[in-house]
């Protein structure tokens, strides 16, 4: 064999060992990632089980963590309120990594995600040696929540009314001085920024929710990719590989426009490799307790790959093949509706959001939806959607009872309402509520009952089909009366 045909066989047979060795690697990924995901009830976490908990439900969570010899437990600060900011540092390898959550107070998804991960690192089980690995090659730091203070009113802001995300310049919020003199003191090589989006958002111009979005965020206005930045694309090429097992084409990625005011924007640029994780929707999981177990998952064999250095054999060019996130969705999408204006019919579609109220004490919530747009939207999608096609749109019906107070529905059979198509009552005096739970609409003193369809109003009507009642809809919710299918709950008071 001439020495040119050895060359050429010896670059071959590295390219096949690289080849061998990563299609090894990502073999493996997936086989941890599946077995994680299959055992995850044996870790999850069972005081958590919906969104809305405040800091006082964790407290006692992060107290049981002191018991245990493996995890240091310490106070970093206060919030502006004066409620405690806890560090709780897990291993004592060379590999240093930050995970924060609820820097916005209404985004909970990776803080319960983050309490299973120590339940899994508490037991004793058949992930002994990836325990092990993890505690022996990583340094592990968590704040479960940064902003306890915006957590108690279930809301972004804390309770200087500031977006910390937006804080990282002037550091005028104490839960900003305290994440910033996290990275500069422990200078952690990695950094989980985790958070939560619009559940509206949509994975590029698609149907499908962005059930879970990454974002290696920009460190300069150009965007530029240097080694810490590059680290972070490689980071979400691997987690995205392992995601699509659960929710294929069910993640975007996030626009990396420079932000100089974010914290993730600056992290990147002080030297810590930023891995923005954002938490979206998924089809009937309204309390993201699926979308949980993504983060579990996710988080999880992304620490695996830091310990091992795996995620050096991916690609960054994979990364800008994940779709960018878009907002191409609307909770309810009617399509094909007819309207009749001006006495000609026409054709419009109606894209309907359905809004959060924070109800008692924000621990739970009721839904003052609006129609978000109207006309043509054959481009969007809904999350939900009606074909309308050959219906005709127009006002529920009011019934002719004036009430003298909500409560005065409990004398009428709201089943029996439905289905005759009356969708609106007339209060005989104002009411300080918005909400309530029965499906009819109540009109304040003085607010007129029958409203045109339109752009910020609320969406209670009805469909027909000549005088067959074939749809009713109050407050963004839809019942069907040829087959009895609907979500009809809360009414809305207007």
């Amino acid at each position: 064999m001439s020495r040119s045909n050895v060359v050429i066989a010896g670059r071959f047979a590295v390219v096949l060992l690289n080849f061998l060795l990563m299609t090894t690697a990502y073999s493996q990924d997936l086989s941890l990632s599946r077995q994680l995901f299959d055992t995850y009830d044996t870790y999850r976490e069972p005081a958590l089980t919906h969104r809305r908990f405040k800091q006082t439900d964790i407290l006692p969570l992060i107290d049981r963590l002191k018991t245990d010899a493996r995890f240091e437990v310490r106070q970093v600060g206060e919030s502006v309120e004066k409620r405690p900011i806890q560090l709780i540092k897990l291993g004592n390898g060379p590999r240093k990594v930050l995970l924060w959550s609820q820097m916005h107070g209404d985004e909970p998804s990776a803080t319960m995600a983050l309490f299973d991960l120590f339940n899994f690192m508490r037991a004793d089980d058949a992930f002994g040696d990836l325990k092990k690995q993890l505690l022996t090659e990583t340094t592990l730091y968590f704040v479960p929540m940064l902003n306890p203070d915006g957590a108690e009113r279930y809301q972004r802001r804390n309770a200087l009314d500031i977006d910390m995300n937006r804080d990282a310049l002037r550091l005028q919020s104490p839960e900003s001085r305290i994440l910033k003199n996290l990275q500069q003191t422990l200078k952690p090589d990695f950094g989980f920024n985790l958070h939560d989006q619009n559940t509206r958002y949509s994975v590029g111009q698609t149907a499908k929710q962005a059930t879970i979005s990454f974002l290696a965020t920009a460190y300069d206005p150009a965007r530029n990719i240097n080694p810490v930045r590059e680290r972070s694309m490689q980071l979400i090429v691997g987690m995205n590989r392992v995601l699509q097992q659960f929710i294929p084409d069910g993640v975007g990625r996030y626009s990396d426009e420079f932000e100089p005011r974010a914290f993730g924007d600056n992290i990147q640029k002080w030297g810590t490799t930023l891995i923005l994780i954002e938490s979206g929707g998924y089809p009937n999981d309204p309390e993201k307790q699926f979308i949980r177990k993504l983060n579990y998952v996710a988080i999880l064999t992304a620490l695996q790959t830091i310990a091992t250095d795996a995620y050096r054999n991916e690609s960054r060019s994979e990364y800008n093949t994940i779709p960018e996130n878009d907002r191409y969705l609307f909770d309810v999408l009617v399509r094909n509706a007819q309207i009749i204006r001006n006495g000609k019919p026409v054709t419009v579609d109606v894209g309907i959001n359905r809004n959060e109220i924070n109800l008692g004490n924000a621990t739970t919530f009721a839904y003052r939806s609006s129609i978000d747009d109207f006309g043509d939207l054959s481009t969007f999608f809904g999350i939900e959607e009606i074909d309308a096609t050959g219906l005709t749109l127009s006002p529920g019906l009011v019934h002719p009872d004036t009430l003298q107070s909500v409560a005065d529905l409990k004398k009428y059979n709201p089943d029996s309402l439905v289905r005759q198509g009356v969708t609106t009552f007339r209060l005989a005096a104002a009411s300080r509520a918005t909400t309530h739970v029965s499906p009819v609409h109540l009109l304040q003193p003085g607010t007129p009952a029958a409203r045109s369809i339109q752009t910020g109003r609320i969406p209670t009507f009805l469909l027909r089909r000549g005088n067959q009642l074939r749809y009713v809809f109050v407050n963004g919710f839809w019942y069907e009366a040829e087959t009895g299918r609907g979500n009809l709950s809360n009414g809305v008071i207007e």
